[in-house]
């Protein structure tokens, strides 16, 4: 079996995912092929990711590339993320891993609103709720709110009847929109506030992307996505890639096996998987820095990160749920932070000695990043330990 060190693995993160200045992509469509799928939980994520990895992109590269020429749409998908995939895998995800995210949607909406005495049958209020919300949308996009407004099918809240701090009432509106959009049905159109706040206004599919392709057999999605993932993360374990997809240890098995991926060594002594066209070595890389978003794709690619982040430092940059914060990269490893002031400028916060040569390259990309926001101070919604110790 052939082996595949930990720094070739740092090395192919540099190429693959664009983040050594030498291999910067040059369009954001690039940006997005090259990791697969952007995290968009946090809308901003997503203009970030693009920043991080290309020169000459601004975020109006970005909503044009979301909202005009739709070449990258919004999707939920994996462990129920939202994502920016490029267009044409879509038909994979909405065949695989957001059906998967579906059928489990359909039944804690179902359970809750009997549970909530909303309607007896929680099934036919989805149902129907479902019917409702497409019968407006033939009329033109809209907004939840609006939808909300329009509706007396999605009137209804849920939760609040406990003395728990969390448990607070929610509308059920929002569960419609998510489980149509799950399936293909409706999209996340364009975006009704600033670029670094997700307000989607809804649509009907084929009414913003025009006709699309059928949704993708479950088995055959899921092997367009272990493959592009492999292209991407590869060379990852099994259980890396069945927690990014949130799917099960048999649909990954089989997906493996479709693709022809192949069985690698790492140094950790687990076994890694790649695709069979992808066993050559990257070659050398120069030192190169980086600062990535809270949920990047890269940090977000792999269950186990040891080859590029020592486990002392999870505890400071990522949540209890695992969810990362910002990212400081130097030379494939990540070595701390990056938060803003109130003027916007980016600052620095670091776990380890990276030397003046890094220094001075984290530094770079400090005021790199800085003069590409250009004043624009981004909320984090999954601030880290560090991040917020960072901003006192």
């Amino acid at each position: 079996m052939r082996a595949i060190s930990d720094a070739e693995r740092r090395r192919r993160i540099a190429v693959r995912h664009g983040l050594a200045s030498a291999y910067r992509r040059d369009s954001v469509v690039a940006v997005t092929e090259a990791m697969t799928a952007l995290h968009a939980t946090e809308a901003a994520t997503v203009h970030l990711a693009v920043a991080a990895r290309a020169d000459g992109l601004t975020p109006a590269h970005v909503d044009h590339e979301l909202y005009e020429a739709r070449r990258v749409v919004k999707q939920l998908a994996m462990r129920r993320t939202l994502f920016v995939f490029p267009r044409e895998l879509l038909p994979a995800a909405w065949g695989s891993a957001s059906a998967r995210v579906a059928t489990s949607e359909r039944k804690r909406i179902a359970k809750a609103i009997a549970g909530a005495r909303i309607a007896d049958d929680g099934d036919a209020w989805l149902d129907a709720a479902r019917a409702a919300v497409l019968a407006r949308l033939a009329h033109g996009p809209a907004t939840t709110t609006e939808l909300r407004s329009a509706l007396p099918e999605l009137a209804g809240m849920v939760g609040g009847d406990t003395d728990k701090p969390y448990d607070r009432p929610v509308p059920v509106a929002p569960w419609v929109l998510t489980h149509l959009g799950l399936e293909g049905t409706v999209v996340r159109g364009r975006n009704g506030g600033h670029w670094r706040l997700n307000k989607p206004v809804w649509t009907r599919t084929h009414d913003w992307l025009g006709p699309v392709p059928e949704a993708l057999e479950e088995a055959a999605g899921y092997a367009v996505l272990v493959d592009r993932w492999l292209r991407t993360f590869g060379p990852g374990t099994a259980a890396d890639l069945q927690w990014w997809l949130g799917s099960t240890k048999t649909a990954v098995s089989r997906a493996l096996a479709d693709v022809g991926a192949v069985e690698v060594s790492l140094d950790d002594g687990s076994t890694g998987w790649v695709a069979a066209y992808d066993v050559d070595e990257t070659g050398p890389v120069e030192p190169w820095a980086a600062l990535l978003p809270a949920l990047d794709p890269t940090v977000m690619g792999w269950k186990a990160r040891s080859f590029y982040l020592d486990p002392a430092h999870v505890p400071h940059l990522f949540d209890t749920n695992g969810n990362a914060g910002t990212t400081a990269w130097w030379d494939g490893r990540v070595v701390g932070c990056w938060v803003q002031d109130d003027a916007g400028a980016v600052h620095l916060s670091l776990l380890e000695d990276v030397g003046p040569a890094g220094a001075a390259a984290l530094e770079h990309e400090a005021e790199r990043l800085t003069a590409w926001l250009d004043g624009v101070v981004v909320g984090q919604l999954y601030a880290s330990r560090l991040m917020r110790q960072a901003k006192r």
